[in-house]
């Protein structure tokens, strides 16, 4: 299954994030992320076994065990030394760059380095039972919108560099296993596992 380890943000954040959304609603060939299932992401895992590692069928060798992920995520949660705490949305960015836009995300201001060190000790934990490392540097963010095609890059850029809006703040507590399975309506996050802070 698909999978990734996250922090969730409360339902009373999903309408300031549809209106941080509406900022860039004129830019064409942006895919809006449904704002209900909106959370920063700590780890993408990528592939991991459907079953604990008794139960593994020949398909599943290759990616690490789910109770090997799960156990992972008690480590590393233990490890972070991380307990509740508040953070702040707000800000626009995007990935990679200005010049070639994938990504566009709110950031996290507030709570960032309790997010690095959760992320840290994740990373550290996963890919020690065979999960891929992280290519690029982490920076805490909640996805906006994914751009399709550049038509609206130039709207998409100057809201960016224009607009710094505080979109809001809850208390992180908690980080879930999730997993992620691609419909064609988007995707739909199940939780596995939840490691409290």
């Amino acid at each position: 299954m698909r999978a990734f380890f996250a922090v969730d943000l409360p339902d009373d954040l999903a309408e300031p994030l549809a209106d941080a959304q509406a900022a860039f609603e004129g830019a064409d060939g942006l895919r809006f992320v449904d704002p209900d299932r909106a959370h920063v992401t700590l780890k993408f895992l990528g592939e991991i076994g459907e079953a604990d590692a008794d139960d593994r069928s020949a398909e599943d060798e290759e990616a690490p065990p789910l109770d090997d992920v799960i156990a992972a995520g008690e480590r590393a949660v233990a490890d972070a030394g991380v307990g509740p705490f508040e953070c702040a949305i707000e800000g626009f960015g995007v990935f990679p760059s200005l010049d070639y836009v994938s990504v566009v995300w709110a950031g996290v201001g507030a709570g960032s380095a309790a997010l690095t060190a959760l992320h840290e000790s994740l990373e550290a934990e996963t890919t020690a039972i065979g999960v891929d490392p992280e290519e690029h540097a982490f920076t805490p963010h909640v996805t906006l919108a994914r751009m399709n095609d550049a038509r609206g890059k130039e709207l998409v850029r100057e809201v960016v560099r224009e607009r710094d809006p505080e979109i809001g703040r809850f208390e992180a507590d908690a980080v879930r296993l999730v997993k992620s399975t691609l419909t064609s309506d988007g995707p739909v996050y199940d939780t596995v596992a939840s490691f409290e802070l």
